[in-house]
């Protein structure tokens, strides 16, 4: 026989604590010029997601959209499916313009809105293509995989740099939180940190993934590799600067192309790699690398490889 549920009987003194909450809310609100009510209301993480899920589908119909689509009936079920996405998309994007642009009224809002989902949608047939060379990447770099379906399918690696390359977009149009959102929706799911200001060349690989973490201003060339474990960050601040600089200098490394960085190498602050380099694992490097190097120490010892 089950226990009846005991009723517990709180303290009068919890009067004190919802006080201090409402006090805490009220303090904060104040110190970032937000007013009471409802307040401001912010992207939705889970509207992003399904969206996300909806340009998937879009981009590889046949491998990410729904069982019953074949060759013959794509073309329609894109075409409503885009539609819809993009409108939904748009309202997220308005939501962030609302909180950029105070006193924006909505029939502006909707213009902007509208126009910056035009470029974006324009986008979207170059983006495929890079995204057929970055699963291409995947195939030629990695003997386990058996196809190019196989990449698509099933590596996290390929879902991650899918939704960086529709958020870099999307961040570089204007809408860095809506990106942001969305780079965190893949951090989420496959454990790889790339935050949507990073520019990335074509041909990229990243093979296995977690732990990956990409900062805002890296910059990565061409046909470049990385592997699980692997940060491009920034350099070490002081407890508290971290607005305390030029907000648009590079904080990040910059990658050469067709440079390779093992499992568990660190690479911080604004420094180059060049070209063709290699990086072994559980490197931490705070130097320039030139090209064609070998780097495999801890002490940054750098010979030319070969």
């Amino acid at each position: 026989m089950n226990a009846s549920p005991q009723i517990i009987a709180f303290p009068q003194e919890l009067d004190i604590v919802f006080g201090e909450l409402r006090q805490a809310r009220r303090d904060w609100r104040a110190r970032h010029a937000r007013s009471g009510g409802r307040g401001i209301e912010f992207p939705s993480r889970r509207d992003l997601a399904r969206i996300m899920r909806e340009l998937g589908a879009v981009l590889f119909p046949l491998r990410l959209g729904p069982p019953e689509l074949t060759a013959g009936n794509e073309d329609r079920w894109v075409e409503a499916t885009l539609e819809s996405a993009l409108s939904q998309l748009a309202a997220q994007i308005a939501l962030e313009l609302r909180i950029a642009r105070p006193g924006i009224d909505s029939a502006e809002e909707g213009q902007e809105a509208e126009r910056l989902i035009g470029i974006f949608a324009a986008d979207l047939p170059d983006l495929r293509r890079a995204l057929d060379v970055d699963i291409e990447a995947g195939y030629a770099n990695d003997p386990a995989a058996r196809s190019v379906d196989e990449i698509l399918l099933t590596y996290p690696s390929l879902e991650a740099i899918v939704h960086h390359r529709i958020a870099h977009r999307l961040h570089r149009l204007g809408a860095p939180l809506v990106a942001r959102i969305i780079a965190e929706i893949a951090h989420a799911q496959t454990g790889i940190d790339i935050h949507p200001g990073a520019r990335i060349g074509h041909s990229f690989f990243i093979d296995h993934g977690t732990g990956i973490v990409i900062g805002e201003t890296a910059v990565i060339g061409d046909r470049v590799r990385i592997y699980q474990g692997v940060t491009l960050g920034g350099a070490p601040l002081e407890a508290g600067a971290a607005h305390a600089g030029e907000p648009q200098a590079r904080r990040h490394p910059a990658i050469g192309d067709d440079v390779v960085i093992f499992a568990g190498a660190v690479l911080l602050g604004p420094i180059t790699v060049g070209a063709r380099s290699w990086i072994g694992g559980n490197i931490w490097l705070r130097r320039d690398v030139p090209a064609d190097s070998l780097v495999e120490t801890p002490e940054v010892a750098v010979r030319p490889r070969g």
